[in-house]
């Protein structure tokens, strides 16, 4: 079986990459505090025109969609409160934000919070949000099917690159919560 790996000429420890990342990201990776070594967070140079999932998928192979991770911001609400949060899910399926996010967020109200706030409170691009690197604050829920992986090819902060990150380091990410079902059928389309 392929590996994200493969689809790639040159695969280097993001670490060593500092300076293509995001500021967040890069920050992230420098005060690194997961469970596993921060050198398994691999990195690959791509082209920003190619970010999004159908055409990174048509340009690299057709087998990384079933390899690929999205990672969407959501906005819940109760009251006046709102509430971000990212999901992780697979890339051939969906958030299903008004079932399994709304009830985990406790929320009355939940939809994917425009692209403004997404960017803006990330530090990081569309199309190329990732779940490392965000703000401590917001919830990060990850789709038991993405934690079960071996690799997940992910977003790395902007448009230009892409991680590669084993499954269980992303289900074991700080503040990480795995919820089975969180991807429901259906192409997310980032």
């Amino acid at each position: 079986m392929s590996t994200p790996m493969d689809a790639f000429d040159e695969v280097r420890p993001a670490v060593e990459c500092l300076d293509l990342l995001t500021a967040p990201v890069a920050e992230a990776l420098r005060d690194w505090r997961g469970s596993e070594p921060v050198e398994q967070v691999l990195f690959v140079d791509t082209d920003p025109d190619k970010a999004d999932t159908a055409t990174l998928v048509e340009n690299y192979g057709p087998w990384l969609l079933e390899q690929s991770a999205n990672c969407v911001v959501v906005a819940g609400k109760r009251g006046g409160e709102t509430t971000l949060a990212a999901c992780l899910v697979l890339a051939h399926t969906r958030a299903d934000v008004n079932g399994v996010v709304r009830r985990h967020l406790g929320a009355r109200k939940a939809s994917f919070a425009p692209m403004d706030t997404a960017t803006g409170e990330s530090g990081m691009e569309f199309g190329g949000i990732t779940p490392i690197g965000l703000p401590a604050t917001w919830p990060l829920l990850v789709d038991s099917a993405v934690a079960d992986i071996p690799y997940a090819l992910i977003g790395s902060g902007s448009r230009r690159g892409k991680l590669i990150v084993p499954g269980k380091l992303l289900g074991a990410l700080p503040g990480a919560v795995v919820l089975e079902g969180l991807g429901a059928p259906g192409a997310v389309g980032a």
